[in-house]
């Protein structure tokens, strides 16, 4: 296959981040250039535009996405940041779209029909699919005739079989508005498990995981033949773990407690419990982890209580899809706590000698990146740290459906 220049777009309600890569043989990625514009629809627009560690940031006109995806565009092909001689040089533009319902199993080539499956998901996910349907309308407007790929946030959960999507609700309340679950960071999920195989030296269909994709937003995922056959967020992302601002599980009761007898709006409940909740909320100090870390170290209680709980959770969550997987390859840690904060990996295997996880202190806190294996010699199972990296995942699908054009 011939080399392809792939153009990685998030696009957000007020940002769009990007990277360019140059795909060689659809497989492996190099980064020519990343960035963000930030503050669209602000007086003050910022744009950020990295080439080989150096950035160049500058202030910038931004009333509304199209103007920003020009802008985007402008800081590949001009100046002296400049990695490509013209908006012609991109072969095609990968989107990761937040959710895709049941509709999308996959990545696909954007088409009408696509973006009006994806407008029909909206209900589901009202903060997210918005603002990427913009920066997919943008990007088509401002690069017409180049391939536009949908890399879909829910499409690696939908192998999940429906005892473990189905809630125990009323059934014609799936049937009718898909209430149900459908998982998030996919696309996280699913480098990582082929990270891990690769690691392993394991065929992807024989490789058993549980994911832990921790940062700001955390989620899990048990992985039995490289397939996703639970995970831990729900029909939103509010669900499972505790995380920087959101509660995790919750009994469903509370909101109807909080509107009834503490008189909350469902407006201000949604605050509390999407924004105000997990990390920032337990501790009082922050929703940013290395914050919460540096003040239980000073010794504030409630820093400590939030990082026991925080840990608590996912340590529940291991034993759980280890029952759901069975026969356990490894437990791999990732984002940016998962990958950088070994005191977090240390709690979080605490107690699970049992299971079969038994960590090496030493290996944690080494000053190591990259993939490694965290596990005593004589673990019967695997701990391994393997770095995310979903724009590379969103560059090769992209890739691999234009190859087939």
């Amino acid at each position: 296959m011939q080399n392809v220049n792939v153009l990685v777009v998030n696009c957000g309600s007020s940002s769009i981040k990007y990277s360019l890569f140059r795909m060689r043989d659809g497989a492996e990625a190099a980064v020519l250039a990343s960035g963000i514009v930030e503050k669209i629809g602000e007086a003050a627009s910022r744009l950020c535009h990295e080439v080989r560690g150096v950035k160049e940031v500058r202030d910038v006109r931004a009333p509304d996405h199209h103007a920003a995806f020009g802008l985007m565009i402008h800081a590949l092909v001009e100046g002296p940041q400049a990695v490509i001689a013209s908006p012609r040089d991109i072969d095609a533009v990968g989107h990761r779209l937040v959710h895709g319902a049941e509709r999308f199993t996959e990545s696909v080539l954007v088409d009408p029909q696509v973006i009006e499956a994806i407008e029909a998901c909206v209900p589901l996910a009202p903060l997210h699919n918005p603002p990427n349907l913009i920066g997919l309308r943008a990007a088509m407007a401002l690069m017409p005739g180049v391939p536009q790929v949908g890399v879909f946030d829910t499409a690696f959960h939908q192998t999940m079989e429906p005892r473990a999507f189905l809630y125990a609700i009323p059934y014609d309340l799936y049937t009718t508005h898909r209430l149900r679950r459908y998982g998030f960071h996919g696309t996280s999920h699913r480098y990582v498990t082929e990270a891990a195989a690769r690691f392993l030296g394991k065929p992807l269909e024989r490789t058993n995981v549980i994911t832990c994709h921790l940062g700001n937003g955390c989620s899990m995922t048990a992985v039995r033949g490289g397939k996703s056959v639970d995970t831990s967020m729900g029909l939103t992302p509010l669900e499972g773990l505790v995380m920087g601002t959101r509660s995790g599980d919750v009994d469903p009761a509370l909101a109807f407690h909080m509107v009834r007898a503490l008189g909350m709006t469902v407006d201000q409940v949604d605050a509390v419990l999407n924004r105000q909740s997990g990390l920032l909320g337990l501790s009082g100090v922050s929703n940013d982890m290395r914050e919460v870390l540096r003040a239980a170290e000073e010794g504030s209680p409630r820093a400590r209580l939030a990082l026991d709980i925080f840990c608590y959770r996912i340590r529940k969550y291991v034993g759980a899809y280890t029952a759901v997987v069975g026969k356990v390859d490894a437990l791999v840690f990732t984002g940016g706590i998962g990958e950088n904060s070994a005191p977090i990996r240390a709690g979080a295997c605490e107690g699970l000698e049992p299971l079969g996880y038994r960590m090496d202190a030493a290996r944690n806190v080494a000053p190591d990146r990259g993939p490694r294996d965290l596990a005593a010699p004589d673990s019967p199972k695997r701990i391994l740290v393997i770095p995310t990296d979903e724009e590379a995942m969103i560059a090769r699908d992209t890739a691999r459906i234009v190859a087939g054009l």
